[in-house]
């Protein structure tokens, strides 16, 4: 329910804000629900790879280049993420103080 809903806005906010040369890394944002004992998770990850490599790692990060440059990374994940994040907090906190 919950995490779904902030599942969805994850990954489009994560799309939004993905740098795009192709768009491919951008429309590969996925979520997941993960349930365990006593505990619930959201995560996010991206199905882009290239040899082995999660591009988006590359677009977070950086990365040399075949002739000897470097790509500077730029951090887009954690402020698309932090609205979210923010959100479920907020609303996790209402649940809790509940009378």
């Amino acid at each position: 329910g919950i995490l779904d809903k902030y599942g969805k806005a994850g990954v489009a906010a994560l799309e939004a804000a993905t740098p795009v040369d192709t768009g491919e890394t951008a429309q590969s944002w996925k979520y997941r629900v993960e349930r365990g004992h006593g505990s619930v998770s959201l995560a996010f990850y991206n199905t882009n790879v290239n040899k082995g490599i999660p591009i988006v790692i590359l677009l977070q990060y950086g990365h040399a280049t075949s002739n000897g440059g470097y790509v500077e990374g730029v951090d887009f994940i954690n402020p698309a993420l932090k609205p979210i994040f923010d959100k479920i907090a907020d609303e996790a906190w209402k649940e809790v103080v509940k009378v």
